[in-house]
């Protein structure tokens, strides 16, 4: 049973009005931030990174489609799995009616994952989804970028997510959340795990692509859809266990 306290409308309303002044704040502190983000120094992308797209081979450059500005979800979808993570793809459930608003808005939007695009377009296919995604395949970009590591780093530590160091990689007890997300895509749980999420910002300023910003980890929580309803819902997130499924799984068990 759910552990919750009643009142009345009037000591409803003065707890309201206490946390209103504090949602105030934090709309304020996210301005500050949003503003902070863009004040970072733009870094210029040397590396000539090419990219498999529906459209063919294509350049960091060209996947900015005519737009100065660029927004990439690294997704995990390595090269072994057969479908992708289920968190990255409850993501792309939220930000995939958004990719035409800000098309319209000098903002291209898409998905770049390892795996071959064959694969990538089948699975989209089956989610319904309509956003661009490319496959990096094995170049350097997604290792760049800190969202995938080879088999050897993974076994040897000391490559950087999230901008700290990751220790070398132990195999999860049985039972264990990792194992049973990674059986979601086809794949074991060292695998699935050489893949990471995130997403990276790029601007075009006089045929000169720019690094702008990444984030990963928890700071995705705000591109979430999913959670931002769940923290307004009465019982929050409520979460035991991994209850996340591709959005064509419920049901199933």
């Amino acid at each position: 049973m759910t552990n919750y306290k009643t009142g009345t409308r009037k000591e409803w309303l003065a707890a309201r009005l206490e946390l209103l002044e504090a949602e105030k704040a934090l709309t304020r502190r996210s301005d500050e931030l949003a503003l902070q983000r863009q004040a970072l120094p733009w870094v210029k992308i040397e590396k000539a990174y090419r990219f498999d797209t529906d459209a063919g081979d294509a350049s960091l450059a060209e996947l900015f489609a005519g737009r100065s500005q660029l927004l990439v979800y690294h997704f995990m979808f390595g090269p072994d799995y057969e479908a992708g993570c289920p968190n990255c793809s409850a993501i792309a459930d939220g930000f995939n009616g958004s990719v035409v608003h800000l098309a319209n808005h000098d903002v291209t939007m898409m998905a770049v994952s390892r795996a071959p695009l064959a694969k990538l377009q089948a699975f989209k296919k089956r989610m319904g989804w309509t956003f661009p995604w490319a496959s990096s395949g094995d170049a350097d970009f997604n290792f760049d970028f800190d969202v995938s590591i080879t088999e050897a780093q993974q076994r040897a530590g000391g490559t950087d997510y999230n901008y700290r160091p990751v220790a070398a990689w132990k195999a999860p007890k049985p039972g264990a959340v990792v194992a049973e997300v990674a059986a979601m895509t086809g794949t074991d749980s060292a695998t699935f795990m050489r893949q990471r999420p995130g997403m990276s910002t790029f601007a075009l300023e006089d045929g000169v692509v720019y690094h702008t910003y990444s984030t990963y980890a928890r700071g995705l929580d705000g591109l979430w859809s999913m959670y931002q309803w769940l923290d307004r819902a009465p019982k929050g997130r409520n979460e035991a266990g991994f209850w996340v499924r591709h959005h064509d799984k419920y049901g199933q068990g």
